[in-house]
C-alpha cells in the first residue's frame, strides 16, 4: 500500500461549484488528509485491534481521505482490512472507487452510492432506536470530512427531522448530524478523525452538538486551523480526534494557529508542520502564524470551546473578580435590520431625487461604510433607508401607504422585485416590509453600534437616531441600573469596546477568528463583555474621557486621548497594560 496516486485535477474536483455547495461539498487537500490519518494512527494502539479492521469513510468525496489513511495503515496483509464509504455524488464515487481500487489490491471495498444519514435513518427505523440492535455495523477507524450544508440549503422539514432525531436544538448543519451519527457506528475504543468548520465551536447552534460530543465521545484532542487557508473554498476548518465508547476521560487537547504580524520565534514548512512549534511561527510561504497549545476549555456560556492554560485562566479570573457586569445586563444586543432588497431600500443618491419623486419615509442609516470608534464617520453621500414601519399602540406595523404617497409610488415602481419575496409574503407580512424591522421605537434613543466583521473594534455612539444596518449590531441601555445613567453606561461600553483589552478577552473567552485576524462582533460574544463599575473614581473617568474624546475626532489629541483610555480599561480590570503576547 505504500505507491502514491496522483490527486484527482481540481478542473474536475470543482466542476460545478454549484452541485458542490449544495451539496456540502468541500474536498480535503491532501496535507490536511495526511495530518487527520495520521493523528488517528497515533492512537491505533488503543483501538480494538480486532480482525479484519473495518475503515469508514462516511463521505467519500474524491477519496482524498481513505487514500491518506490507507498509505499510512500497516497491515500484514489485505485480509486484515475492509473499507467502507458513502457518498452521493456518481462522478466523485467514480474517482474515488478508482483511486482506491489501484491502491489497495485484494481489499475489500463497500463503497456505496448513498447519503449516511440515510444509512443511519434506516437503522433507526429498523432498530426502533438508534443503533440499539445486535449486528449493527461498527467500525474501528472513522475518518471523515462532513458536507456542510446550512440549515437553508438543506431546507426545514430535512432540518428539523435530523434535529428530533439527534436531540439537537438551535440552526441545524447538517454536519451536526454527521458527527453525532459517527458515534454511533464507532467501535469502543476505536478512532474517529473528522474535518468541520471551526465555527461550531464557538456558535450558539453549535451548543447541543458540543454538549453531545462530550457525552458520545472520548475528544482526545481539538484543532482549530483558523484562517490556514488548507482550502481553496472560503472554509475555516477544525479537527476533532476522538476515542468511541465510555470509560476514563483524559482532560482533551487544544491546538490553535492563526495568522498574524508578528516577528517569528520558529519556523516551518507550512501550517500543519507549524503546529508542532508554538509562539510566532514563520512557514516558507512567508506567513507567519500564533500557534498555542493548551487544554479544551469549556466553562464558558453556552459551553464554548476554548484554549485554557493557566496563564490564560488566571487572566480571565482576574477580569471576573473585576467586573461589575457584561454588556447584556445592560440591554439587549440586536442585530441591525434585514430588508433582503437593500438595492430598493437603501440608497446613497436620494437627495438627487426631485422633491416630488422623494419619498417620505427616509431615515438616516448607521452602516459598516461609516465605522469609527466612538465617533462615526462622516459619509460625502450618506446612505439613507425607506423604513416602512411605525408603531400603533405599542405594537410595530407596516406603515399606511396610502398615506405616504410618494414612498407608495416609488415602492409601487418596484413591487416585483419585493414579491420575489415569498417568504415575507408567506409570513403573513405586507410586500413592502422589512424582512426584519427591528424595533420603530429604539431607533431614537441613543445607541451603541458595532461592526459584525472587523479587524479591530469599532464601537460609536449613535445621537441622531439612525436606523442600524444588518452588517451592524446594536445596544441601548434599556433600564435603570443602580445610581447610573443610561447614556453614561454607553459611553463606558463604548471604552471597553474599543480597547484592546477587548481584543484580548475575546481571543482568550472565545477562542474565534476569520481570516485576515478578523473577529466577529455578534450578540454572543458582545453580550459577555465584561464592564468594571462606572461608580468608582475609574469608571467615572473613563465616562468623562470617552464624552471627551467623541468631541475631539477628528483631531490630534484624539489619538493621545484613545491611548490614555485605553490604558484605564486595563486598569480597571486590574491588569497591567502590556502588547499582545502568546500565552
Amino acid at each position: 500500500m505504500a505507491a502514491r496516486l496522483q490527486r484527482r485535477p481540481a478542473s474536475l474536483r470543482y466542476a460545478d461549484a454549484a452541485v458542490a455547495k449544495a451539496h456540502g461539498a468541500t474536498y480535503t487537500p491532501k496535507i490536511l488528509a495526511d495530518f487527520v490519518a495520521r493523528e488517528i494512527l497515533r492512537q491505533a494502539d488503543s483501538a480494538n485491534s480486532r480482525r479484519p479492521i473495518r475503515v469508514l469513510d462516511p463521505a467519500v468525496g474524491d477519496g482524498e481521505l481513505l487514500v491518506s489513511f490507507l498509505d499510512q495503515l500497516e497491515v500484514p496483509d489485505s485480509s486484515a482490512i475492509e473499507v467502507h464509504g458513502f457518498e452521493t455524488d456518481e462522478a466523485a464515487l467514480r474517482t474515488a472507487r478508482e483511486r482506491l481500487a489501484e491502491r489497495v489490491g485484494d481489499v475489500p471495498l463497500q463503497i456505496e452510492r448513498g447519503s449516511f444519514l440515510s444509512f443511519v435513518l434506516d437503522q433507526f427505523d429498523r432498530t426502533g432506536g438508534l443503533f440499539g440492535a445486535a449486528g449493527t455495523p461498527r467500525y474501528d477507524f472513522v475518518i471523515a470530512n462532513p458536507p456542510y450544508v446550512r440549515t437553508q440549503i438543506m431546507g426545514a422539514t430535512q432540518a428539523q427531522s435530523l434535529a428530533a432525531l439527534f436531540g439537537l436544538s438551535g440552526r441545524v448543519d447538517l454536519y451536526h448530524a454527521f458527527i453525532l451519527a459517527v458515534s454511533r457506528v464507532l467501535t469502543d475504543g476505536g478512532v474517529a478523525g473528522i474535518i468541520v468548520s471551526n465555527r461550531f465551536m464557538t456558535t450558539r447552534s453549535g451548543a447541543s452538538v458540543r454538549a453531545a460530543l462530550a457525552e458520545r465521545f472520548e475528544i482526545l484532542h481539538a484543532w482549530d486551523l483558523g484562517d490556514t487557508k488548507l482550502f481553496d473554498a472560503a472554509v475555516l476548518p477544525a479537527v476533532l480526534l476522538a476515542r468511541g465508547g465510555a470509560g476514563t476521560k483524559q482532560t482533551p487537547r487544544f491546538t490553535s494557529i492563526y495568522e498574524t504580524s508578528d516577528d517569528a520565534n520558529a519556523s516551518a514548512a507550512d501550517p500543519i508542520a507549524a503546529l508542532t512549534k508554538e509562539g510566532v511561527v514563520a512557514v516558507d510561504d512567508g506567513r507567519r502564524f500564533v500557534v498555542r497549545h493548551g487544554e479544551l476549555g469549556t466553562d464558558t456560556p453556552n459551553g464554548v470551546w476554548r484554549i485554557a492554560t493557566k496563564t490564560v485562566d488566571s487572566w480571565l479570573a482576574k477580569v471576573e473578580c473585576n467586573r461589575w457586569r457584561t454588556f447584556g445586563n445592560i440591554g439587549k444586543v440586536h442585530v441591525g435590520v434585514k430588508t433582503c432588497a437593500d438595492k430598493v431600500f437603501i440608497r446613497d443618491d436620494w437627495q438627487a431625487m426631485s422633491e416630488v419623486d422623494r419619498p417620505e419615509l427616509l431615515r438616516p442609516l448607521a452602516t459598516h461604510h461609516i465605522a469609527r470608534q466612538y465617533r462615526p464617520l462622516a459619509a460625502d453621500r450618506p446612505r439613507q433607508i425607506l423604513y416602512p414601519h411605525e408603531v400603533h399602540r405599542g405594537r410595530r406595523r407596516a406603515v399606511d401607504l396610502n398615506q405616504y404617497p410618494m414612498s407608495r409610488a416609488y415602492l409601487e415602481r418596484h413591487r416585483q422585485t419585493l414579491e420575489r419575496r415569498r417568504y415575507v409574503i408567506e409570513a403573513g407580512r405586507a410586500w413592502y416590509e422589512l424582512w426584519v424591522p427591528q424595533d420603530p421605537n429604539a431607533w431614537s434613543a441613543p445607541k451603541l453600534v458595532f461592526r459584525d466583521i472587523a479587524e479591530k473594534p469599532a464601537f460609536w455612539l449613535d445621537m441622531t437616531g439612525s436606523v442600524v444596518n444588518g452588517d451592524c449590531y446594536w445596544l441601548k441601555s434599556d433600564v435603570p441600573i443602580d445610581n447610573v445613567g443610561r447614556d453614561d453606561v454607553l459611553w463606558l461600553a463604548a471604552a471597553v469596546g474599543n480597547s484592546t483589552f477587548i481584543e484580548r478577552f475575546y481571543d482568550y473567552r472565545f477562542n474565534n477568528k476569520l481570516y485576515a485576524g478578523r473577529r466577529r462582533y455578534a450578540t454572543q460574544y458582545v453580550e459577555e463583555f465584561p464592564l468594571p463599575d462606572p461608580c468608582g473614581t475609574l469608571g467615572k473617568a473613563m465616562i468623562e474621557k470617552a464624552k471627551d474624546l467623541f468631541e475631539n475626532i477628528p483631531s490630534p489629541q484624539a489619538s493621545v486621548m484613545r491611548e490614555e483610555l485605553d490604558s484605564m480599561v486595563w486598569e480597571a480590570f486590574g491588569l497591567d497594560h502590556n502588547p499582545y503576547g502568546s500565552s
